[in-house]
């Protein structure tokens, strides 16, 4: 029997059992206590405040994997993990200030509707099958997948029984309440899995004898974000290129991301949420890293970083923390997938069986087809988490950020295109989204399945790092586009309404450039060492 199990008391389960009582009768009064009759099973009604904007995006974010694989680089590497939380502050006030704005004047319910309406609907069918495969793997099954990991740790039991117990429990909020319900849940998750994460870290000062003794026990390079070029891990040049790519297309452009602001109830609020997940960010290095550095420093005899977190929960909790740890793995797991599902359901819906099937469909029709949808992603993502399980070679982090570089170039071209170069054509856009999303995937398949790098024996060395092949994908499909733009004999180019966008107003700009310059305070500490 594995050591967590071995180590739960009653009170663990009784915690465990109140616990998922409690996130029921929430998700039962999310989705049944004030339902209005215009409300959908998709957009919330349009009734999101920033908190439920922020806490949701950001419980979409923080999946199982950022337990488990920052402690895991915690462990093996120190604080550069910490760059894929405090860089993204670009990419969410470009999502904040240019993106936002668009969107909601728009008054779209899926990325493809609002490619469609500047392109035209070729181009919202093409953008609407991609952006169904993206979902499918990026999401919900690298999610599923993470989590039934963590599951497997605990519990000791096979992948295919976790990941049905755990994607069944996540699919029953989107069945039933869609974002609404999966929002309202979220704040208290989230509320959760900040008091647990901090509960760990403290414990953990506690026994090491606080940041003096840690310092002592970690070489100096733990505590810098920015790693020389030689790094094989994170070096800096990779990062400032390829992780652009990726984070424009998972923030600005990503379904399961963007839906919470196209829930919100105006634009203030929206960009509010977009800035208070820039705060929850900040969190991430005593939340979600030092766990794995106070690791390495109390249990430096650990051969497999994979298991940082869990050896912390394992020795450090006492009875009745086990079971809100438990929690919180159920938290993560339904913030992650419930948000998926729900991008899944909607952009099926509405940009597939509304726009091509059924014109006329009815409210109730779309939440049917959209119920019909999520069983059978739930169903899609349980088999696409088995065969991930198979995959080896690579840790689980990097496995989620490479498949996201390889998905994320011909969405961050065509979109930062449409908005910023006005005479990008139609044609420009739909082979970028097509023909160059194929050429994409066919590269990632190439270096994670087909041809991978070999860490031992380092054969098959001429493959770059991860980050760097999304950069030149990117640059190659970037260059393409303009240049067809330029060629094209129709240029058919967006159709953008004249009418202006509406403003942003003093205080959140003020709170993004607070937030601007906290990050930037945090990379000036954490670059001297």
């Amino acid at each position: 029997m594995n050591d967590i199990y071995s180590k739960l008391q009653p009170v663990d389960f009784i915690i465990v059992v109140v616990y998922l009582l409690l996130l029921l009768f929430i998700g039962y009064k999310a989705s049944f206590g004030s339902k209005k009759k215009e409300e959908t099973l998709f957009l919330a009604g349009k009734s999101l405040n920033w908190y439920n904007i922020g806490f949701n995006m950001w419980g979409t974010n923080v999946g199982p994997s950022s337990l488990l694989a920052f402690a895991s680089i915690g462990f093996s590497a120190g604080i550069v993990g910490g760059n894929f939380e405090w860089y993204a502050f670009v990419f969410l006030l470009l999502l904040a200030m240019v993106f936002a704005p668009r969107y909601i004047a728009s008054n779209v319910s899926t990325m493809p509707e609002f490619m469609g309406k500047r392109y035209g609907k070729s181009t919202q069918d093409i953008l609407a099958g991609y952006a169904l495969v993206k979902i499918l793997i990026s999401w919900l099954s690298l999610g599923l997948f993470s989590g039934g990991i963590l599951v497997r740790q605990i519990l000791g039991i096979p992948m295919w029984q976790s990941t049905i117990v755990l994607v069944a429990f996540a699919g029953l909020f989107t069945y039933m309440g869609g974002l609404k319900a999966i929002a309202k849940v979220n704040v208290f998750q989230m509320i959760l899995l900040i008091v647990v994460s901090f509960a760990l870290t403290f414990i953990g000062f506690q026994k090491l004898g606080g940041i003096t003794a840690l310092l002592d026990k970690t070489p100096p390079h733990f505590w810098n974000l920015i790693h020389p070029a030689s790094d094989p891990g994170y070096p800096w040049h990779a990062l400032l290129l390829g992780y652009p790519v990726s984070a424009v297309a998972f923030f600005c452009t990503d379904q399961s991301m963007v839906q919470s602001v196209l829930g919100a109830k105006n634009l203030k609020q929206g960009q509010l949420g977009v800035n208070f997940i820039g705060w929850l960010k900040v969190l991430a290095l005593p939340m979600f890293i030092l766990p794995g550095i106070l690791c390495f420093a109390l249990f430096p005899d650990l051969t497999d970083d994979k298991l940082a977190y869990m050896t912390m929960v394992t020795n450090l909790f006492p009875p009745g923390l086990n079971g809100l740890v438990i929690c919180v793995l159920i938290a993560v797991l339904v913030a992650t997938i419930g948000s998926s599902l729900n991008a899944l359901s909607t952009v099926f819906t509405k940009d597939i069986y509304v726009n091509n099937m059924n014109n006329n469909a009815t409210v109730k029709q779309q939440i049917q087809v959209g119920r019909m949808v999520v069983v059978i992603g739930c169903a899609m993502a349980v088999c696409m988490a088995i065969a991930l399980d198979n995959v080896k070679g690579k840790t689980l982090f990097d496995i989620f950020q490479s498949i996201l570089g390889y998905l994320a170039p011909p969405l961050a071209v065509t979109f930062l295109l449409s908005v910023f170069w006005k005479r990008t054509t139609k044609l420009a856009v739909n082979l970028i989204l097509s023909v160059g999303s194929a050429c994409s995937l066919f590269v990632g398949i190439l270096n994670l399945w087909i041809i991978p790098p070999d860490a031992a024996t380092g054969a098959n060395t001429w493959w770059p790092h991860y980050f760097l092949i999304s950069f030149y994908i990117f640059a190659v499909l970037f260059v393409a586009a303009i240049v067809i733009s330029l060629f094209d004999k129709n240029k058919v180019t967006a159709m953008v309404d004249a009418a202006a966008l509406p403003k942003t107003d003093k205080q959140t700009k003020f709170l993004f450039a607070l937030l601007g310059l906290v990050i930037l305070t945090l990379y000036i500490i954490f670059n001297g060492h």
